[in-house]
This record gives structure tokens, C-alpha cells and sequence, in this order.
């Protein structure tokens, strides 16, 4: 019999998961056994995966799974060298030379086991079959007009952290922005993607009609200065090879009313960064970086923006992956062999 096994996350803030109760209802209806691992920090209870069919087994406990196991979380592993026997599913990160995802393949190889990354879980055409892009992009813009509500107060904008649903999130951004006689002018570029269409609709909750750019608007490859004609611009566009800059480090002193970048994107270390005014990643404690005081100008460049909104992220992703969940009964086709197959390239690549 198929087994999935839940686990619980360990990286910290990391609430989210990617099977709902229905879901797992499902997968035992289909003749899958189910595992959910206990744990204090899931957004969804425990029980009504118990009460799905689903066993459940202590927090941690996956390295004890029976071999046939399919282990399944959404971030990282404890990053502890040992050998990793088990089918794992997860974001890996270990396909693009990052050094934590070598030692990741490492242990696979002593091991024995295989991953199987969701960010390579595609279908016949090379799309995605599940991501949280929507919800990047909704919390990214949600965090932007924080930190532009912020500088109204004459501050910088403070710490973040979860919102219980989007209904909180909405009514404190009416909270920060009570007083303040006029909404921001917001621009979107990529906003036909996953992310850009969030980005967007939050905009328009708040009552900031974005102005939508997608790859018609930017072809020409810039200058762009109706970015700096903005109060916000939100970034949705992963940086890769031909992607224009779109704010240059000569945007920091010239005449603008561009107040704050949201780079929901987040290519700091890319050489191809489109936004090349910062080099790190902000976090929940630091949502933004000042990069320039007079005007001011603040980046937010949080890289782990689902989580802020851990239910609706989690409650989306699991639909979207669940087609490909009740597939697991056939590893050698499908989604799950093109990821395996993805998977025994970059291990070959690494010996």
C-alpha cells in the first residue's frame, strides 16, 4: 500500500502545509495510507486529520517511517548530514549549486532515497503544478503599503508577523491607513502571473487601482520612468537573463515620487537582480531596508511571503497539489517520474 507521511516543519514562522483534511480524506478513500505528524505550530488542527483515517505519530518521528514511506513537508530538513533513506517531497532547493542543496544530495546519496522537489513537479508543458505565487504576492503588496503607511507616521515599517486569515490582514492595512487622506499609486509589473494577479488584487481590496504591467509593457527594456511616477511598484518577476532593470541605482537621487519598492520577486544575489538599489533579503523582523532617506525610498524583499498568510497559502497549494497526490500510486508516471527523472540528472551532475 502507497503511505504518505505528513511531517511537521521545523524552519521557524513555517505554519503552513500542503494537505487539507479533505484532502487526506480523499487520498484514504483512494487506498492510501496517511501519517500526519503531531505538531504545536500547523495552521490546520490535528484532529480532523484524525478524524479523516489518517494515524498520527509524534512530531519528528519520520526518520522511524517504514521504509516505504513517502515523506512529505514543504520546507527544509533539519540540516544534520544524516543519510536520508526515505522517497522524500519537499522544496529541496538543491538544483541551482546552492551549497545547503549539496549537502542535501549528499545525504540522498548515502541514503539511498529520492526527492522528489516540488518546484519540479510539472506537467507535460514544464508548468508547475501547484505553487504559492498568489498568495507571494498578495502578502508582498500587503507589506508594501505597511511600510508605505509607515513613512506617513514618519517611521519605518515595523515587524510582521502571521494573520490568522486575509479578513485580519485586510482590517490592519484599514488600520495603518486610517488618517491618511489618499491612497498610493501602485504599479505591478508581471501582473498577469500567480504572483502579479495577488500583488494586484490586494491593491485593489485596499482601494489602489494598480496600474498592470506585464512583458508587452517591458520589452523595450527601459528606462522606465513611469516606475518612479508611482508612490509603490511592486516587482513579480523572477530575475533570469534578459530581464530589464527596473529600478537603477540612479533612481535613488533622481525626481521621484517612487516611496517604496515591494521586490516580491526576491533576486538579491542574482546577477541579474532588476532591482539592483539592494543586496539581502529583509526579514519578519525587518521588513524593509532604507536605501535611501531624502525622499525616502524602503525595499521589502521578504523571501518566505506565503507564510505570512499560512490558511488561505496552505488551503490553495493543497488543492492545487492534490491531483497530482492521488497519483502517488504511480511513481513511474507522470509528474513523479518527470521529477525523479529530474532528480537523477542533478545527482549525476554532482558525482
Amino acid at each position: 500500500m502507497t503511505h504518505l507521511w505528513v511531517r511537521a516543519e521545523t524552519r521557524p514562522n513555517e505554519q503552513r502545509v500542503g494537505l487539507t483534511p479533505d484532502g487526506a480524506a480523499q487520498l484514504v478513500a483512494r487506498g492510501i495510507a496517511v501519517t500526519v505528524e503531531d505538531s504545536p505550530t500547523r495552521i490546520l488542527p490535528l484532529e480532523p486529520y484524525r478524524a479523516a483515517g489518517c494515524t498520527i505519530a509524534p512530531a519528528g518521528s519520520w526518520p522511524r517511517a517504514p521504509a516505504e514511506a513517502i515523506i512529505f513537508g514543504l520546507k527544509e530538513l533539519p540540516d544534520d548530514g544524516t543519510p536520508l533513506p526515505h522517497r522524500h517531497i519537499m522544496f529541496g532547493h538543491a538544483f541551482k549549486g546552492q551549497h545547503a542543496g549539496r549537502r542535501l544530495l549528499d545525504r540522498f546519496r548515502a541514503g539511498g532515497g529520492t526527492l522528489y522537489d516540488l518546484e519540479y513537479l510539472v506537467d507535460a508543458a514544464g508548468r508547475r503544478v501547484a505553487a504559492f505565487g498568489y498568495w507571494a504576492g498578495y502578502a508582498g503588496a500587503a507589506v508594501s503599503l505597511k511600510a508605505w503607511a509607515a513613512q506617513h507616521r514618519g517611521e519605518i515599517c515595523p515587524a510582521v508577523d502571521t494573520w490568522p486569515d486575509k479578513a485580519a490582514l485586510l482590517s490592519d492595512l484599514e488600520a495603518d491607513l486610517a488618517g491618511i487622506p489618499e491612497r498610493p499609486r501602485a504599479i505591478v509589473i508581471g501582473a498577469l502571473g500567480r504572483v502579479g494577479t495577488g500583488a494586484a488584487d490586494l491593491c485593489s481590496a485596499m482601494g489602489v487601482t494598480p496600474t498592470s504591467w506585464d512583458i508587452a509593457e517591458t520589452a523595450q527594456g527601459g528606462p522606465f520612468p513611469e516606475i518612479l511616477a508611482h508612490e509603490i511598484f511592486l516587482n513579480c518577476i523572477l530575475a533570469r537573463p534578459g530581464t530589464p532593470v527596473f529600478v537603477p541605482e540612479t533612481a535613488l537621487t533622481a525626481e521621484r515620487r517612487l516611496r517604496v519598492v515591494g521586490d516580491v520577486a526576491c533576486d538579491p544575489d542574482s546577477d541579474y537582480n532588476p532591482v539592483p538599489v539592494y543586496s539581502a533579503a529583509t526579514t519578519w523582523d525587518r521588513p524593509v531596508t532604507r536605501v535611501h532617506e531624502h525622499p525616502p525610498l524602503d525595499v521589502m524583499a521578504i523571501d518566505n511571503l506565503p507564510s505570512l498568510l499560512p490558511k488561505e497559502s496552505s488551503e490553495d497549494y493543497a488543492a492545487q497539489l492534490l491531483p497530482s497526490l492521488m497519483g502517488l500510486d504511480r511513481l513511474d508516471q507522470g509528474v513523479w517520474a518527470r521529477a525523479e527523472a529530474t532528480f537523477n540528472e542533478n545527482m549525476e551532475e554532482e558525482v
